[in-house]
C-alpha cells in the first residue's frame, strides 16, 4: 500500500498543469533536512498531493513517485536528494488552505503544523479527506 506526502511548488516556478505537460519531473532544489528526509522516506508508487503555495495556496493535484531518492543534480555543495514524479490526476476543485484549516479532521495534517516544509507525510485519513474536498476519486 503506498504512503503519501505533500509537495509543495509555487505556480510561478512548476505548476501542476505544467506537470501534467510534461508526464514526468525531478523533484530537485529540496534545501532543508527534515523535508530531504521525506524525499528519502518515498518509494515507487507512493501518492502525492501537490500543493501550490504562495499563490493559490492549495492542493491542486495528485502525483506518484516514479523514481525513488538520489542526488541532486543540481546541488554544488552538501547531500541533498531528489525523486522523480509523474501526474496522476487533477484535483476535480482545488482544496484551499484555508478549507484544510477549518476541517477537524484535518487539524493535525502536517501542512499545518510543520508550514515551512516544502516535503511533508500526510496519514492515509488525510490524503482520502483532500480528495473528498476535492470531489476527486483515484
Amino acid at each position: 500500500m503506498p504512503r503519501h506526502f505533500l509537495v509543495k511548488s509555487e505556480p510561478y516556478k512548476y505548476a501542476f498543469a505544467t506537470l501534467l505537460e510534461d508526464r514526468k519531473t525531478t523533484w530537485d532544489g529540496v534545501r532543508n533536512f527534515e523535508a530531504r528526509n521525506n524525499l528519502r522516506a518515498m518509494a515507487l508508487g507512493d501518492l502525492l498531493l501537490f500543493y501550490h503555495s504562495n499563490e493559490g495556496k492549495a492542493v491542486v493535484g495528485v502525483a506518484k513517485v516514479v523514481r525513488t531518492a538520489y542526488a541532486d543534480p543540481t546541488a554544488k555543495d552538501g547531500d541533498w536528494s531528489v525523486v522523480d514524479i509523474a501526474p496522476v490526476k487533477a484535483l476535480a476543485v482545488p482544496v484551499p488552505l484555508d478549507v484544510i484549516r477549518g476541517d477537524k479532521k484535518l487539524a493535525e495534517m502536517q501542512l499545518l503544523r510543520r508550514s515551512r516544509l516544502s516535503v511533508v507525510p500526510v496519514t492515509p485519513d488525510e490524503f482520502k479527506r483532500v480528495l473528498e474536498l476535492g470531489k476527486t476519486a483515484l
